[in-house]
């Protein structure tokens, strides 16, 4: 069934997370990254992974499914839904102690050649203050499903930063263990089945199960942080890319990037040479 455009301007309401040292470690160590600053409680209140605003993004990016208009997809076109690009700002880091609600808003909805494009605004505040801790611009894909209404209807979403994505100069390998979606499911709170049950992986399609796209990306980063801003994720104020190929395990990845300025730009190959992730940009103060 179509996907209606009279989603655009729907909100979901605010879910209350306090952010505790044990989540922040957990979304790290899924990562393999030991960083003291996301994981020494001895020494400071630690502070969460760049991407870590995915974990708390996860429960309102559900709670969308079930906004009105919504109603229209079947439980088979639901699970056709790819995450596609990925764009948060970070406006403060995020520490073990904090009290922060997320919400998302549908800011676009319009028919592309795979589908239905659906992209979110994902706002997560300071829960006392209402200051702005982090925005994303999450971009999905429904595959094979048409549009209702007024296919123009889109919110103008920023601009990636302007760089030069050829002669990519640094190269690092990273492995990919055999279960690390299942140890990432598990850190991040984030439970999507073609990630960890085989059976729904191959009925939707896929070889065998994959590895999060996010998962992807917060790994790249993780070694771009380490490479570029001498392990300090607090100089990280945005992120973002396009997800474009599978990520099976165990397998091995290749990062390749470079500094230009205040911005990396970088894009990630799987196992077969295929962009897992491209356009991607870290943008540092």
């Amino acid at each position: 069934m179509p996907l209606s455009t009279t989603l655009v301007g729907t909100k979901t309401s605010p879910k209350l997370h306090t952010v505790d040292a044990r989540s922040v470690m957990a979304y790290a160590a899924g990562l393999s990254d030991f960083n003291p600053l996301y994981m020494d409680t001895s020494a400071h209140a630690v502070i969460a992974h760049p991407l870590f605003p995915v974990c708390l993004e996860w429960p309102v990016i559900l709670d969308t499914r079930n906004l009105a208009q919504n109603q229209t997809l079947t439980p088979q076109e639901t699970r056709r839904g790819v995450h596609a690009a990925h764009d948060l700002h970070i406006f403060q880091p995020i520490r073990a102690g904090d009290t922060l609600t997320t919400t998302a808003t549908v800011i676009g909805v319009r028919a592309i050649k795979p589908g239905a494009a659906y992209t979110l605004e994902l706002d997560t505040r300071n829960a006392a203050t209402g200051k702005l801790v982090a925005r994303t611009y999450q971009l999905s894909i429904y595959r094979d499903v048409q549009v209702s209404g007024n296919t123009a209807s889109q919110t103008p979403t920023p601009k990636p930063p302007p760089g030069d994505l050829q002669g990519l100069t640094d190269r690092f390998n990273l492995e990919v263990a055999q279960g690390a979606a299942h140890i990432y499911s598990e850190c991040a709170q984030i439970w999507n089945p073609i990630h960890t049950d085989r059976a729904t992986a191959l009925a939707a399609g896929l070889p065998d199960i994959i590895l999060h796209g996010t998962a992807t990306m917060a790994m790249a980063v993780s070694q771009l942080i380490n490479h570029y801003a001498h392990g300090d994720p607090q100089c990280i104020t945005r992120i973002g890319g396009r997800f474009s190929a599978m990520v099976l395990m165990p397998s091995t990845i290749t990062v390749e990037a470079k500094k230009t300025g205040n911005t990396v730009h970088f894009q990630v190959s799987n196992a077969k040479g295929e962009l897992a992730l491209s356009h991607g940009f870290i943008c540092l103060t």
